[in-house]
């Protein structure tokens, strides 16, 4: 069975598994990034689980319970993340508006949970559609998408304090 489903994987999602691999590799070792490169990849994660609600469950009649229980996990998981981000290790230099970030794992480790959350639901709705008429599979599924991709705004909000602390709190500066 297991054949039969990868069998019927569109190639695209390969690349995209191996894109998220790379880029969750590159993350493990230390860097030097802009704000602007801190933002993108938390902005694009929450565009993509969007997607995946709106993708998955736009013909269904609980699509705008879906997007509620997707809010609720973005914003849950901020609320819960936000301030238990760990920052310690993290260098803002203002003059070069640059971070200097320590490797992690865990943005791999999260990045590879996000896609097997959305392939199993992708493989679900294949086998079952009628899955889309069922709203605790709708809003499990949406809330953990929203869940997953607000631990990484998560992050992103927690550099962008920092930042702003180390520029001295004046509005605009992080532009």
């Amino acid at each position: 069975m297991i054949l039969t489903i990868l069998q019927h994987v569109p190639v695209w999602v390969f690349g995209l598994l191996l894109g998220l691999i790379a880029l969750g590799v590159s993350q493990s070792f230390a860097r030097s990034a802009t704000l602007r490169r801190v933002s993108v990849m938390p902005l694009v994660l929450l565009g993509w689980s969007l997607s995946g609600v709106s993708s998955s469950f736009g013909a269904s009649p609980w699509v705008a319970w879906g997007l509620l229980a997707w809010a609720s996990g973005v914003v849950g998981s901020v609320l819960l993340v936000r301030e238990r981000t760990d920052v310690s290790a993290v260098r803002f230099d203002a003059a070069t508006r640059r971070f200097e970030l320590p490797g992690s794992w865990l943005p791999l480790v999260l990045m590879l949970a996000l896609f097997a959350l959305k392939f199993a639901a992708g493989v679900s709705l294949g086998m079952a559609p009628e899955l889309r008429q069922s709203l605790p599979f709708v809003a499990t599924a949406s809330l953990a998408f929203g869940a997953f991709s607000g631990v990484f705004l998560a992050r992103a909000l927690a550099l962008w304090s920092l930042a702003r602390v180390a520029l001295g709190n004046r509005p605009g500066l992080l532009a």
